[in-house]
């Protein structure tokens, strides 16, 4: 007789699929582990699930990336643990540690393996819209009242989400979601690309000269281009390029309510944080990190794994390798001497003479 399934699980059944479940083995291979031995077991051991230390039972794998964490581990009920071989002794001795160099990496192969990602469903939902020279490939998946413009092309496995504009001439690679009420024009797109529901993508940058009748608008000629495995959040918006293109580089990740203005480039592998905004023609080399409300003007070069603090105002370039913070942007090591100095200025200050009276303030009114 199986287990029952258990109720305290990290994901819920109405809005999640669910595989297993799967032997411990199983289990440790998506993990990229090693899996220890459990104390008295005398079969077997099955996993249901993934569930939080603090929460999962037997029939649950968790993990440990956080050392802030460590006594949820020495109490966790869960029937495995994903964990760095630092910290396989502090697994209690009921629960098998599966060894890692990564857990981190390995829960999420472990929580994909029990939680896969809907299948596509191929073909086209009867309140679509197609032009008729658009391109879907068959095994695509179209929602209801999406819209596919003349000359489009919607790659193998790709899915259309329901309300979705995909403009004239979009060009979309394999395997790419683009989710309910988003619009792309102007724009092609790799492998892999996922955008978020209700994010914009390739419409006019702002772009305009100042006349003394008024502005001029300037056409936006460029495009966009979204290299593999980009994915971009909810309502985050991403311009054209003005005369050359817009380039988010392969691997990066833009969170929900991102800007990019037009002929930003991102290098690989770049993560852009909340309400963070980057103005036109700022290029980031690879692997740097942009936190949530910072503000970069245009036209700079942020260097190679920089890292902009939260709520920075970035107005010059960034070396590679730095860490910044404050309005203006500064090292954040001479942003945070600049707050000590100031607060020990907002001390306030003692009297004169109170030293010399014992502490007591003196002046008229003292008795």
């Amino acid at each position: 007789m199986q287990p029952a399934k258990p109720e305290s699980a990290a994901a819920d059944d109405r809005f999640f699929a669910r595989t297993g479940p799967h032997p411990l083995a199983a289990v440790a291979a998506a993990a990229g582990g090693v899996a220890g031995h459990k104390t008295g077991a005398d079969r077997p051991l099955l996993l249901h699930g993934v569930a939080p230390l603090q929460s999962a039972g037997p029939a649950h794998v968790s993990f440990l990336d956080n050392r802030r964490y460590v006594d949820a581990l020495t109490a966790t009920r869960a029937g495995a643990v994903i964990v760095h071989p630092d910290l396989a002794s502090r697994v209690p001795s009921g629960t098998v540690a599966i060894e890692t160099a990564d857990p981190y990496a390995g829960w999420a192969r472990v929580a994909e393996l029990f939680h896969p990602p809907p299948p596509i469903r191929p073909g086209v939902h009867r309140s679509a819209v197609l032009a008729e020279d658009a391109i879907c490939d068959a095994s695509a998946e179209i929602g209801p009242l999406a819209v596919i413009g003349a000359g489009a092309v919607v790659g193998p496995r790709c899915r259309i989400g329901a309300g979705a504009v995909i403009g004239d001439a979009v060009s979309m690679g394999t395997d790419c979601r683009v989710g309910p009420l988003a619009s792309i024009s102007h724009a092609i797109l790799g492998d892999r690309v996922y955008v978020y529901p209700g994010a914009r993508i390739g419409q006019d940058g702002f772009g305009f000269a100042t006349t003394p009748q008024g502005f001029v608008t300037v056409p936006q000629l460029g495009r966009v281009l979204l290299e593999n495995d980009v994915e971009v959040g909810a309502n985050s918006t991403i311009d054209r390029g003005s005369a050359t293109d817009t380039v988010i580089g392969a691997g990066s990740r833009l969170d929900n309510l991102v800007q990019i203005g037009h002929n930003v480039r991102l290098g690989r592998c770049c993560v852009v944080v909340a309400q963070a905004g980057i103005s036109g023609s700022t290029v980031l080399e690879d692997f740097v990190v942009i936190a949530a409300q910072a503000g970069l003007t245009g036209h700079l070069r942020i260097g190679r794994k920089a890292r902009i603090g939260a709520q920075a105002g970035v107005m010059a370039d960034v070396g590679a390798g730095l860490d910044v913070i404050g309005s203006p942007a500064q090292p954040s090591r001479e942003f945070f001497r600049g707050v000590v100095a100031l607060r020990k200025l907002a001390r306030p200050q003692r009297r004169a003479g109170s030293e010399a009276t014992g502490g007591e303030p003196t002046g008229e009114g003292s008795s």
